[in-house]
């Protein structure tokens, strides 16, 4: 029970509190002790009562709660609101846009205890009646809810790569590591994982499953396995598994076609024969082999989405891809100025600790104030720490950034010579975020056209499996990047990886440089950039046309000439 599961079940007592109108001074206790957790450095695993109770913002009943969540997994409080509150109700207090408060009066109105009866009422048009919703309410929510049945069974890569990983060792010590192949979207590294899979390569499936079923985490669905193909679930996320197991003839065979896209397969080669059909029908030693005798170069499995891979394989021009170990930095980050977990200090320091050579600090502009953003003397109370830190531990150097909001209109926060006084600056989107695709752009393109955008961060604000995009015109994103010669971020969080994969190659066709950001809000928030990579592979993201690729004098210069440029 760490800190992430603590908080999780405090912040689910506390809506349950708010919707069963209890004491708002209790309810505060709880959102207090969750701020503190969240903005604490301390992990409460192991600690008693006692300890617990000398931490700011938990008192007597947060510490016993604690400790109880530590010994059983839940508390005796959260069991009685569980037991008032009608199960349904549980899906839909994660429904976007959609409080407590709100859910009560459905409740209580129109009997609504499930997300079912809730889409109901909504297309009967019963909840635009109620006082306090409207029309606009009624569809925002219709739209959460297609949202999230669209989303059902899927899962973020970063979620389930550990048990995806695990598995995978497990497999190789029952079978061997030349027998076992991971296949499938998770092979790709896709950004959605909605079922694993992976090839066994034996002449005795009967052998395969009665080996499968002394794993634990794994847990089969007899009904639609067949006598080749072992289905079901893996761990406690639920996700879909398969396990496809082939003779030692067809091994290679099948890797290739099931690590690929349909796009991929179907791309035709010189005398037209779809790629699909010649890996089919061939022999082949090794994947590698395969792609020789297809008169391709090698495609690794990221890039077998059929996309630009296969016109560049003809020619053997397929990209040297980005590698983790070449980036040299990272950017956009956030401190306890605004809305991080850990202060300037400890994120520079841990950064240095970890091997790169800067840290470029973009906390949050002053519109933010939801995020704590900085106003003016914040801003010069910070950039005198910078100061005084980069004196300190050079050669490690820290950038002075600001994640600046793009307001309504599309212009920065902050007047002129405010801006001026960063090293860099990342201008991002947070709010009025209801944009017809249109306004989104034109909102985006003013931003870019600033002189003071370096990056534009997450350029369309999704947040995978939680909220779609603003609609924006990436073709037109990417060519005003390139006039004004604007990176564009990769936005490294897991929930984000905005910009897209997909529109990556086109950025680079540009010539627009991307550069990989954690957004971190704490320490391990540096641990995301992994995911960044990954998502720049995808692109075909090389190391030249990564800004944070370069060193520290290279990357100074870089943020100097803009600057330079900018007062001409």
């Amino acid at each position: 029970m760490d800190n992430k599961n603590i908080t999780k079940i405090l912040k689910l007592t506390a809506q349950l509190m708010e919707l069963h109108e209890v004491n708002t001074f209790k309810i505060r206790s709880y959102t207090s002790a969750i701020y503190s957790i969240d903005q604490g450095n301390i992990s409460l695993e192991k600690l008693d009562k006692e300890a617990l109770q000398k931490i700011n913002g938990i008192g007597k009943s947060i510490a016993e709660v604690i400790v109880q969540l530590q010994e059983t997994g839940t508390h005796e409080y959260l069991e009685e609101l569980l037991k008032e509150t009608p199960k349904g109700l549980l899906e839909v207090l994660e429904i976007k846009g959609l409080g407590p408060k709100k859910i009560k009066t459905l409740w209580k109105t129109l009997h609504i205890t499930s997300v079912h009866e809730l889409l109901e009422a909504c297309q009967s048009g019963e909840v635009a009646k109620i006082k306090g919703f409207g029309k606009k309410t009624q569809e925002s929510i219709i739209q959460s809810l297609e949202f999230m049945a669209s989303n059902q069974g899927k899962w973020h890569y970063a979620d389930v790569e550990e048990a995806v990983e695990t598995l995978h060792d497990d497999l190789v010590q029952l079978f061997g590591d030349d027998a076992v192949s991971l296949t499938g979207a998770y092979s790709r590294k896709n950004e959605i994982i909605e079922q694993v899979e992976w090839l066994i390569k034996s002449e005795d499936p009967k052998a395969v499953f009665k080996k499968l079923s002394s794993l634990k985490p794994l847990q089969q669905d007899k009904k639609t396995s067949s006598p080749f193909t072992w289905r079901g679930k893996l761990g406690e996320r639920d996700l879909s598994a398969v396990i496809f197991v082939t003779s030692p003839s067809t091994f290679v065979n099948e890797q290739l076609l099931r690590s690929a896209s349909r796009a991929h397969l179907l791309a035709p080669l010189e005398d037209g024969t779809p790629l699909g059909s010649y890996f089919k029908a061939g022999q082949f030693e090794s994947q590698e082999a395969a792609y020789k005798a297809a008169g391709l170069a090698y495609v690794v499995p990221e890039l077998r989405e059929g996309q630009f891979e296969i016109a560049l394989a003809k020619e053997n021009k397929l990209p040297v891809l980005l590698e983790e170990k070449d980036l040299k930095g990272i950017l956009h980050n956030h401190s306890t100025y605004s809305d991080g977990k850990h202060t300037l200090k400890e994120m520079a320091d841990y950064c240095q600790e970890l091997g790169y050579e800067y840290l470029g600090i973009s906390d949050h502009s002053r519109t933010a104030m939801y995020a704590g953003g900085l106003d003016i003397d914040k801003v010069v109370e910070q950039q005198a720490e910078i100061k005084r830190l980069n004196e300190e531990m050079a050669p490690f150097r820290i950038f002075s950034g600001i994640e600046s909001d793009i307001l309504v209109d599309g212009s920065l926060d902050y007047p002129d010579e405010v801006l001026a006084s960063f090293d860099f600056i990342v201008s991002s989107i947070h709010s009025g975020l209801s944009m017809t695709r249109k306004k989104a752009t034109a909102r985006l393109i003013k931003a870019i056209e600033n002189p003071y955008t370096t990056i534009l961060g997450h350029p369309t604000g999704r947040l995978l499996l939680r909220r779609e995009g603003y609609p924006v015109d990436h073709k037109a994103i990417i060519d005003a990047c390139a006039e004004n010669k604007v990176v564009i971020e990769i936005n490294a969080n897991p929930w984000r990886l905005d910009l897209d994969w997909r529109w990556v190659h086109y950025a680079m066709d540009k010539e627009v440089m991307l550069s990989i950001n954690p957004d971190a809000h704490e320490k391990k928030g540096y641990f995301h950039m992994k995911y960044g990579v990954l998502t720049g592979r995808k692109g075909g993201l090389t190391k030249a046309m990564t800004l944070n690729a370069m060193g520290v004098q290279a990357i100074g210069e870089y943020f100097d000439k803009r600057k330079e440029n900018i007062k001409k």
